[in-house]
């Protein structure tokens, strides 16, 4: 085999074969194929695509491509995935939820993407949480607190790390086989029974119209099914922010207060419903309302904050951090109010423009090299349908400068729309897709 006939072959719009895939994630990960050629194999995956069969040849390659996990555990491991949004930190609170029903949960999350917050970023906010372990610790860091959220190692899935570099710069990020393949690849890496996936539509997420997102979510349940592990998805609103803060510190406050009892709303309820449908999967639940319920019941008698606390101080972090998390969190030199510019309510939200002032502000990153500002964000971000007076906050701006602050405030304000009437809010979960 070679790289060049593999790519003729996508050219004529032929589907290499199995082999010829695995042949080819193989020399991604290991350096024969060329930065070219594994260019041109991400346009010509991208203009003509691999179908169904194809795709899930090309997830196992690339999975198979570096380390598999295997864990000798006696409950089933699970796991889920969030194609990214704002405000969304679901996983720091479903992983010890998931925990504390009888599952063993081996995250491996990401960085900010873009307008996105990462998992990592938010997670090592808590001072001295580490993210990266070697491999041969894992295995102590799950069983002691039955979760554990970690990046993955240059180990996991090579050919992924290779080609995702490449598809970045050569406009093939798009595709839905390549983003498909680079998300399962990492997660079936993880050794997973059960996968549950939030898949974004909306204003803040990559996938803006519901049909794209339908289409993304169908090939990722497919694929994951296909590869052996049963695997459902969510697809859930992303027309305004989860949580009412966007930014690192922020974000873990409002993860606190929900495991702490002091809020809810649609952070704990998406928490209960993504729960609830992989506990279902992995047969630790009768059906996925039954799962629901045993998650917000964790959430809600403080398990799942007894199980965070663990998971945290297992991870480096302070021992103390669930009794007293506000004392170690981050906090900005300057906070400053991004006022209504009109009387109304609030009817819509460029949820992308908000992300991007937080990135702005030093809490994402404009390059791969930049340091994070853990403290700076939004906080107390106004809701869809929300009624706002005139010089009332549309959202607190968390910064490090003033003239940072300023910035933001004014980006607040243009992606915020206040009308005179109010405007049907979208539910928090569309659909579901899958088994």
């Amino acid at each position: 085999m070679d790289a060049r006939s593999i790519i003729a072959k996508l050219r004529r719009r032929e589907v290499p074969t199995e082999d010829e895939l695995r042949w080819f994630a193989q020399g991604l990960a290991d350096g024969h194929v060329s930065d070219a050629q594994a260019g041109a194999f991400a346009m010509a995956v991208c203009m003509g695509g691999l179908g169904e069969t194809g795709r899930t040849a090309l997830t196992l390659a690339m999975r198979d491509s570096g380390e598999v996990l295997r864990w000798d555990l006696d409950a089933p491991v699970v796991d889920k995935h969030s194609t990214g949004g704002l405000g969304d930190c679901v996983s720091l609170l479903l992983a010890p939820a998931l925990a504390e029903c009888g599952a063993y949960v081996p995250m491996i999350s990401g960085r900010g993407l873009g307008h996105t917050g990462g998992t990592l970023d938010k997670l090592e906010s808590i001072p001295g949480v580490a993210t990266v372990f070697p491999e041969d610790r894992l295995p102590d860091l799950l069983v002691r607190a039955g979760c554990m959220i970690v990046g993955a190692s240059a180990h996991i899935a090579p050919a992924d790390k290779r080609l995702y570099a490449i598809r970045d710069v050569t406009a093939t990020v798009e595709s839905l086989d390549l983003i498909t393949a680079s998300i399962l690849s990492k997660k079936l890496a993880a050794g997973l029974e059960a996968l549950v996936l939030d898949v974004k539509v909306g204003s803040g997420a990559f996938m803006k119209t519901a049909d794209d997102a339908r289409a993304l979510a169908q090939a990722l349940v497919a694929t994951a099914n296909a590869a052996g592990c049963r695997t459902a998805a969510l697809m859930t609103d992303m027309n305004q922010p989860l949580a009412p803060s966007l930014g690192n510190a922020l974000e873990v406050a409002e993860v606190m207060r929900v495991l702490t009892g002091r809020a809810g709303g649609p952070l704990a309820e998406l928490t209960a419903a993504l729960g609830g449908d992989v506990l279902a999967l992995a047969g630790l639940a009768e059906d996925a309302d039954a799962g629901a319920r045993a998650v917000a019941d964790t959430l809600a008698d403080g398990r799942a904050a007894e199980r965070f606390g663990r998971m945290i101080a297992g991870q480096g972090g302070p021992l103390g951090f669930v009794d007293d998390w506000a004392r170690f969190l981050p906090e900005a030199t300057v906070i400053r109010e991004a006022p209504a510019p009109t009387s109304g309510y609030v009817t819509a939200m460029d949820g992308e423009a908000l992300g991007l002032a937080v990135v702005a502000l030093g809490g994402g990153r404009q390059v791969e090299t930049d340091r994070i500002d853990p403290a700076v964000g939004l906080a107390q971000v106004a809701r869809l349908g929300q009624r706002v007076e005139a010089g009332q906050p549309l959202a607190m701006v968390h910064a490090a400068r003033e003239d940072a602050a300023a910035a933001a405030v004014a980006a607040v304000r243009a992606a915020i729309t206040i009308s005179p009437d109010p405007a049907p809010v979208p539910a928090l979960i569309h659909e579901r897709v899958g088994p």
